[in-house]
């Protein structure tokens, strides 16, 4: 085979590898092809049961029908818990007379402080409108890795813990569906229209 028959093959080689990605790319954008990224987030959430700040028995069965958004942390949390809590309750003022047809969840990481009782006390600062969940450690161990969320006890030098955990909010769909990370660096109004579309 001469040189220029090589070069030749190998042109026509890459084209059609280049073909046969930019068709596999098509495919996926077009929602006719899985992807793996397309797989993970479809992976994220899933059925729960756990225990409201009133004590009451909450399910991923009663969300149906509400797009709601989801935030993990712990009420010993100093900074970014508070922060989060207070921009998600903005949100649902900004909303108005909508925010009863949306959700938003505090899922406890700290189970073993975050009692119902703590938990009612703590999300007395905070919009009417939120729901704080916790539960035995088997079914928080549960719900975090259903929402792919990481947490950890990290013990303090004077003493006690801490809980490293993911600081996403999660927005899901009235199906409980994830459709994307809930982005609160902007505007409250701009955050409250985004919610809005999905009632």
């Amino acid at each position: 085979m001469t040189a220029r028959s090589t070069r030749i093959l190998v042109m026509s080689a890459a084209f059609l590898a280049g073909l046969v990605l930019c068709f596999g790319v098509v495919l996926i954008v077009t929602g006719r092809l899985s992807s793996p990224v397309a797989q993970q987030i479809a992976a994220i959430g899933g059925p729960f049961k756990l225990t409201d700040q009133n004590g009451q028995t909450v399910t991923d069965q009663d969300l149906k029908g509400h797009p709601f958004l989801v935030f993990f942390g712990f009420t010993h949390c100093p900074d970014v818990c508070p922060t989060t809590l207070f921009e998600v309750s903005e949100i649902l003022r900004a909303l108005g007379p909508d925010a009863d047809r949306t959700r938003a969840l505090f899922i406890t990481v700290d189970p073993e402080r975050d009692t119902p009782a703590v938990i009612k006390d703590y999300l007395s600062s905070f919009d009417p409108h939120l729901s704080g969940l916790t539960g035995d450690p088997a079914a928080i161990a549960a719900v975090a890795k259903a929402y792919r969320v990481y947490f950890k006890k990290v013990p303090l030098d004077e003493g006690g813990y801490t809980m490293d955990h993911t600081a996403i909010v999660y927005l899901m769909d009235k199906a409980g569906r994830f459709v994307s990370p809930f982005n609160l660096k902007r505007t409250t109004d701009a955050a409250a229209a985004d919610l809005r579309r999905y009632l």
